[in-house]
């Protein structure tokens, strides 16, 4: 191996995880710090346990919220659009009428 190369790897890096567990293993850093491990993950416990780091939920709800309310909109404008069509139609039969009589 060439020198200077590689990182230095730590045989005893130190593990610790939020819920308080900690282990040694071997890392290229000296210090490990996670949110889940083994002792508090759902698949490992079974345990419910919401893991929502990046605020994915709430992102996903506003998302449908807001298609939603796109989705209300078109449809008022659609019956409006409808609406004025209808206006419309019957404007030009009662002119059409007139030039006819």
């Amino acid at each position: 191996m060439k020198k200077n190369l590689h990182p230095t790897y730590y045989p005893n890096a130190k593990v610790t995880c939020a819920c308080g567990n900690t282990f040694t293993t071997g890392s290229t850093l000296s210090e490990i710090k996670t949110e889940i491990c083994s002792a508090c993950h759902p698949f490992y416990t079974g345990k419910q346990k919401l893991v929502d780091t990046a605020r994915r939920v709430e992102k996903f709800t506003a998302k449908i919220e807001s298609k939603t309310t796109i989705r209300s909109k078109k449809t008022k404008h659609a019956a409006r659009n409808k609406a004025r069509e209808i206006k419309a139609q019957a404007a030009k039969e009662k002119l059409e009428k007139e030039l006819n009589a």
